[in-house]
């Protein structure tokens, strides 16, 4: 088991009021699955993505990732976690604009404290992943939107994670671009990455092979990949 949350709470308070946005959430996902989360805007999709992500803890529950019990930790160790078991893919690529495709890249690395020499092997090796090593030295700007995002997917995976943590990853691109992106996600998958992706879009959702749908703070049981196939024959 990878990623475990068992009856996640989150509770936000708003003039003096406490408003619920997750309630009783339990989600279990196995290393080498691909997991979408749907839900529309405001469904809490995004809450659940910041504590999956570290980014953000829960009013109550128990959440455990690769065997880590992660609200034990305190705020060092949980940047650690972040730098070295999740890679983050966002809408907007987040990428550095006065640093190459390669620079923005071996980011990670560098915090890591990982050597020159290695961090530009590494993330060459990353760039060459997602099909991008003779864009190495181009900037943000002179890089297509998906272009951009395969830049930020192999910042992602440079590090190796244990699971990658998609937001809306094709949000910003045009439907060819997004299909490529889907694509390569489908083969970083094949090769055994773990893929946590949110989603509003239901043809987005189906890529991955299993599919939870998130309203009003309560999560669904999963549908398989094999089981919308059956029902749609």
């Amino acid at each position: 088991m990878i990623l475990d949350l068992q009856h996640i709470f989150k509770d936000y308070n708003q003039d003096k009021l406490v408003v619920p946005v997750l309630k009783d959430v339990n989600l279990q996902v196995e290393e080498g699955e691909y997991v979408a989360i749907m839900g529309p805007s405001g469904s809490g999709k995004t809450t659940l993505m910041n504590i999956i992500g570290c980014l953000d803890r829960p009013t109550s529950g128990a959440f455990e990732l690769a065997g880590t019990d992660i609200l034990t930790l305190k705020d060092k160790e949980l940047s650690n976690v972040r730098l070295n078991s999740i890679g983050f893919v966002f809408q907007s690529f987040h990428l550095m604009p006065k640093e190459t495709a390669l620079e923005n890249v071996s980011l990670p690395l560098s915090y890591a404290g990982v050597k020159k020499k290695e961090r530009k092997e590494r993330a060459l090796k990353a760039l060459t992943r997602v099909g991008l090593e003779d864009r190495a030295t181009f900037m943000p700007t002179q890089l297509s939107g998906g272009q951009k995002q395969r830049v930020a997917i192999a910042r992602a995976m440079v590090n190796n994670p244990k699971i990658l943590l998609a937001d809306e990853p094709t949000g910003a691109l045009d439907s060819k671009s997004g299909a490529q992106i889907m694509e390569l996600f489908q083969k970083l998958n094949d090769e055994g990455v773990t893929i946590v992706m949110i989603t509003h879009d239901s043809n987005i959702a189906s890529h991955a092979k299993k599919v939870y749908n998130i309203i009003d703070g309560e999560i669904s049981q999963a549908v398989k990949k094999e089981e919308t196939h059956e029902e749609e024959n």
